[in-house]
């Protein structure tokens, strides 16, 4: 005859050598829930502000000002111009050891600048086209590939006005760059070219003639 166990002394199915399942007693597990049940909840939701003033030796910047939106959308014309003073900052990060917030505070003055000064020249030349496309991104996730129609005319007034292109680097050569294909295959709408075409720069049609 099979002897009954106990639900304690009962071994896994799929783990046959397994030592039994330790349970509590039920008091004791009841005990237990009771206490956690009457604990109050803890919730930090207190924002540390450090009102600390910064040292008069240290200059003073304003910050950009811009939400993730505009920043997006701005981003590759902001890399085009501070290329130079990103990369001075990125290495003195990577050569101070650890001591980047206060040894590189000088470079990174530089880029806070520089990026100001791309967003102020934007809203100053192309703001109607700036602000249709930073809209169309906050509106659908900041998904770049549901934005090209825009896109498209932003890079086009900002090039003009500003001689500043988008690029993006280690594309494969020899096939058309992403943000200039006429067909988004995850795009929720499609894309209407009677509405508008995908800007080219010079210097890329120059090289796709090349590149034929």
């Amino acid at each position: 005859s099979r002897k009954a166990c106990l639900p304690s002394q009962r071994t896994s199915p799929f783990r046959p050598n397994s030592p039994p399942r330790r349970t509590l007693p039920r008091r004791q597990f009841h005990h237990q829930s009771a206490i956690m049940a009457a604990r109050r909840p803890q919730f930090n939701q207190q924002f540390h502000v450090d009102t600390t003033p910064l040292p008069e030796d240290i200059p003073k910047v304003k910050e950009v000002g811009a939400s993730s939106a505009p920043l997006l959308s701005a981003s590759y014309f902001i890399g085009a111009r501070c290329r130079a003073y990103n990369d001075d900052y990125m290495q003195c990060k990577t050569e101070s050891n650890g001591r980047g917030e206060f040894d590189c505070l000088k470079e990174g003055r530089r880029v806070t600048r520089c990026a100001s000064s791309v967003i102020q020249d934007i809203n100053t030349h192309c703001l109607e086209q700036f602000r249709a496309h930073w809209t169309c991104l906050e509106n659908r996730n900041h998904q770049l590939y549901q934005c090209r129609l825009p896109e498209w005319k932003l890079n086009k007034c900002v090039y003009e006005n500003l001689k500043l292109e988008k690029h993006i680097p280690d594309q494969r050569p020899g096939v058309t760059p992403v943000e200039l294909r006429p067909h988004m295959i995850y795009a929720d709408v499609a894309i209407n070219t009677l509405e508008g075409k995908p800007f080219i720069p010079p210097s890329k049609a120059e090289a796709s003639k090349q590149a034929s």
